[in-house]
């Protein structure tokens, strides 16, 4: 028997919706391994998910989707996968392979996509199940809490960066500096880029300026704006204008704001599953030849690459720890802005206790 966190239905998480059960240990099939979970990291997607902000296609569901384990059982059909072998399995569970998309190299756009924690139980439990083809070796420089961050949060802020179209020695603006954002400014800097973080929280500030940022302060959202007024980019004691923006905080009001951010011929990425509304804007925002655009998923190749440059820098992540026992609390203080850097389970610590 395994022990798995379960939504059966959505409900906000100060109620503490994720049940602990037990079920029988799953069986990979064909073409799918099986890993005996190590960590597990706690993501803004999940807090989608368990609050019902995402249409949910299956319940009951176990969230879950940077996980990080140990390779214990192979199902027929699995080459290149070994018993022993530590690997990652990330948001997108498999892509049908046959579609458009698909057929043009863009899986991560699949007509018919299975995501995990979302259409197939995820990692907040002691094991799990995925297609072996869409799992990711993990580099030995890394413990499980410090690799499973990079499993979601570092391997779609490697997305956005690429569709950013940032190059080496531009300026990149952050806006949002959570658990994505501080692997991509650390990635940002080992391209000689320079980086400017928009962020209301004091402790995101200083943790952006420890990771390298030479500007780091709250966004300017225009008139009307609550709270503290903000300086813009090229004021007196603002960032200088940026080539690219990374949007991470799911806060459609950002968008004017890093439009006026970049210089003409510029990106901006949105880096979100689900975002309120968008404001209208006037025309000269966006006028000068800027791009606007939103990054949706990841494929095989972002895994395989992220993590391969992610050793090579090494990327240093930082993980506020909790035990399998508090999945709920791991949840309710991510969303309360409680956590820097990136939330992780560490479920093999617990598991092992448990069964010794």
């Amino acid at each position: 028997m395994v022990r798995a966190w379960l939504l059966h239905r959505p409900a906000d998480v100060a109620g503490q919706p994720l049940v602990l059960a037990e079920s029988p240990e799953p069986r990979p099939g064909p073409g799918q391994v099986r890993l005996r979970i190590e960590a597990c990291g706690v993501c803004r997607t999940d807090l989608h998910t368990v609050e019902g902000d995402l249409d949910l296609p299956v319940l009951p569901i176990v969230p879950g989707h940077q996980v990080v384990g140990v390779v214990d059982a192979v199902g027929a059909g699995v080459e290149g996968v070994r018993r022993g072998e530590r690997r990652g399995v990330y948001w997108l569970y498999q892509a049908c392979g046959r579609c458009g998309p698909c057929r043009r190299g863009e899986e991560n756009l699949c007509e018919r996509p299975e995501f995990t924690g979302l259409h197939r139980n995820g990692g907040y439990a002691e094991a799990i199940v995925a297609p072996a083809a869409f799992t990711v070796p993990i580099p030995d420089t890394f413990s499980a809490v410090e690799a499973a961050p990079l499993l979601c949060a570092g391997v779609i802020g490697y997305r956005s960066l690429r569709l950013s179209r940032l190059r080496r020695g531009e300026r990149l603006a952050l806006f949002g500096f959570g658990a994505s954002a501080h692997l991509v400014i650390q990635v940002a800097r080992y391209w000689g880029c320079d980086v400017v973080v928009y962020t209301r929280s004091p402790a995101h500030q200083r943790l952006a300026r420890t990771l390298g940022a030479t500007w780091a302060g709250p966004a300017p959202l225009g008139p009307g704006a609550s709270g503290a007024e903000p300086v813009a980019p090229s004021q007196p004691g603002g960032p200088p204008e940026a080539d690219r923006a990374i949007i991470f905080a799911p806060a459609g009001e950002l968008v004017p704001a890093a439009l006026r951010a970049v210089r003409p011929g510029g990106t901006v990425a949105i880096n979100a599953i689900h975002m309120t509304d968008i404001p209208s804007f006037p025309y000269r925002l966006i006028y000068g030849e800027r791009t606007l655009l939103s990054v949706a998923n990841v494929t095989r190749r972002d895994a395989e690459e992220f993590m391969r440059l992610a050793a090579e820098i090494p990327v240093r992540t930082e993980v506020r720890v909790y035990p399998f026992s508090e999945a709920n609390l791991a949840l309710r203080d991510l969303k309360s802005g409680a956590v820097g850097g990136a939330a992780v389970l560490a479920v093999a610590q617990e598991t092992q206790s448990r069964k010794g």
